[in-house]
């Protein structure tokens, strides 16, 4: 008996984005490593849809709808450099020995076409209808669509986050994915 297609879903677990390395016409996409998005808070995901409407005779003929944007915002507790580098761009470097060791983010390119990346989240098992079961979202193709925002706040910790648009992988034409699993899985 197949899975019931229906689900309430109770909070984030993880998140990890990868980058897009690859996405051929004609073949299978490819992806570098996986990055944790650090003490991930929301993964929201709306649309726009673009509706035309037909009118004469004094009347409504027709309507013509279709998908116009995909659009994810993350919220994430904890600033990391590994995050800002695959979805901007830039280099992160370690130098130094304790106890003088750094870890540096530079931005230096401001020109360059900003990367492509993937990003999934899943919730906490139990978080689901399903015991012990989970759901996985994958947005297979984004691209940062605002600077993300960082900073301080005034006696408050600040919360990181970033909005980016879909596109369809060329390869198979996939925008997001969404499974529902009967026993909960890290992403991979």
């Amino acid at each position: 008996m197949p899975l019931q297609r229906f689900t309430r879903v109770y909070g984030i677990k993880d998140a990890k984005i990868a980058p897009l390395t690859a996405d051929p016409a004609s073949g299978t996409p490819t992806y570098g490593a996986l990055i944790d998005v650090p003490g991930i808070k929301t993964f929201e995901i709306s649309g726009d849809v673009e509706v035309k409407k037909l009118r004469g005779d004094n009347t409504q003929l027709a309507t013509n709808a279709a998908i116009s944007n995909i659009q994810v915002a993350v919220s994430h507790a904890k600033m990391s450099l590994d995050v800002l580098a695959a979805i901007i761009g830039g280099t992160v470097t370690d130098s130094g020995t304790t106890p003088a060791q750094k870890t540096s983010w530079d931005l230096t390119d401001t020109t360059a076409t900003l990367p492509p990346f993937k990003l999934e989240g899943v919730t906490p098992p139990n978080g689901i209808d399903i015991i012990g079961g989970d759901v996985h979202v994958v947005l297979h193709k984004l691209t940062l669509s605002a600077f993300p925002d960082l900073g301080f706040a005034e006696e408050d910790y600040r919360i990181a986050s970033f909005t980016a648009d879909a596109d369809p992988l060329l390869s198979n034409g996939k925008w997001i994915s969404t499974v529902i699993n009967e026993t909960a899985v890290a992403i991979a």
